[in-house]
């Protein structure tokens, strides 16, 4: 790694390090009727781990990457089922097809800045190619997602380097995850304020966990709690910065095959939708659903209801969490404000949605 790489990531780790704002139940609102995992992260599904590389330059880089493994093995060896569902296709999901042709993710999912896509994909290759047993690989699809965070960072510059996508795979832990203003949510935007990393779980009563981490760039209307916060927060203009994308990576334990994946990942939209997310010509919102378990028998579709609940509360809180999570942040010339929490704390309480 370059000392200007090492200084980028160092700058980031500050930048965080300078507020720690509360995440959504933190601050005294719980979504939904079940009940999180012991991290109300994607991780409180068993060996999913999550790793992030920020990368903070000077005054126009605000960026960086956020990796999801679905288990800490050789994933081109140890394929996992999984599902991509699109909500609107404006976007750039390289690896998408070969996923739902063949109903199996078999690299890391990754997450980045829009025009970052090729350089990050390469660097993936790269990992995976040298992982040991991959020694003869002459394919690989490599899953790796995007959302533009122009207004805060200076994509052209393409500042996402190979060591920042080797460093966030190498990252990858599982446990708590840093959410907000770190990996690929650094520079993102959402319905107007500061947008980033975000992630929420659920358990169903048959014991099964379902994880969803979110990267939020999107516009819309904002409701937390059914509240409509943006209504009050900017009565002249609600759906602010409704042009703008989503991706959700969304992880569960239960014995799932590619059609049901598919299914969870369109109750991922059904969360988003419960934001008060524009769903714009301009927005790209995916959903990429892994099932961890690979042996077992897959679940019936008559006992997917449960999960399917999961997915809706844990997308929704994970995207407001991000909200949460996320400071005021300048960059590119532009300063985006954090959600004003006090502001949202009279609003919720003036709506008795909040003690």
């Amino acid at each position: 790694m370059t000392r200007r790489m090492a200084a980028a990531l160092l700058a980031g780790a500050a930048l965080r390090a300078q507020s720690r704002r509360p995440r959504l139940r933190e601050f005294g609102i719980s979504t939904g009727t079940l009940p999180p995992g012991r991290w109300n992260a994607i991780t409180d599904v068993a060996g999913v781990l999550v790793g992030h590389a920020t990368v903070v330059s000077g005054a126009n880089v605000r960026t960086g990457v956020t990796a999801v493994l679905p288990h800490a093995g050789n994933l081109f060896r140890e394929k996992t089922p999984g599902a991509v569902f699109i909500g609107n296709a404006f976007g750039k999901l390289m690896g998408s097809t070969q996923v739902n042709e063949l109903g199996e993710i078999e690299s890391p999912i990754v997450l980045t800045s829009t025009l970052n896509v090729a350089r990050v994909a390469d660097a993936v290759l790269d990992y995976m190619l040298a992982l040991p047993g991959n020694e003869e690989v002459r394919s690989l699809n490599v899953l790796v997602g995007e959302t533009n965070d122009g207004a805060l960072n200076d994509v052209r510059a393409r500042p996402v380097h190979r060591d920042h996508v080797l460093a966030a795979l190498r990252a990858a832990r599982s446990g708590e995850v840093e959410e907000g203003c770190v990996g690929a949510g650094t520079g993102t935007v959402a319905f107007g304020y500061k947008g980033g990393i975000g992630t929420a779980s659920r358990r169903t009563p048959a014991g099964h966990t379902v994880g969803v981490l979110a990267q939020t760039n999107f516009g819309g209307d904002l409701m937390i709690a059914g509240v409509p916060v943006g209504r009050a927060l900017r009565p002249a203009s609600p759906a602010a910065g409704a042009d703008g994308s989503i991706m959700m990576v969304v992880a569960t334990d239960a014995p799932l095959e590619h059609r049901n994946l598919r299914r969870l990942g369109l109750r991922a939209i059904m969360g988003l939708a419960r934001t008060g997310a524009a769903g714009s010509n301009g927005s790209g919102d995916y959903a990429i659903a892994f099932a961890t378990a690979r042996e077992q028998a897959a679940m019936a579709n008559g006992d997917l209801s449960p999960l399917f609940l999961a997915t809706i509360e844990a997308a929704e809180e994970a995207i407001l969490n991000s909200l949460f999570r996320a400071t005021t942040t300048t960059g590119n010339g532009r300063t985006i404000e954090a959600l004003p929490l006090d502001r949202v704390r009279k609003i919720l309480r003036e709506y008795r949605a909040l003690p």
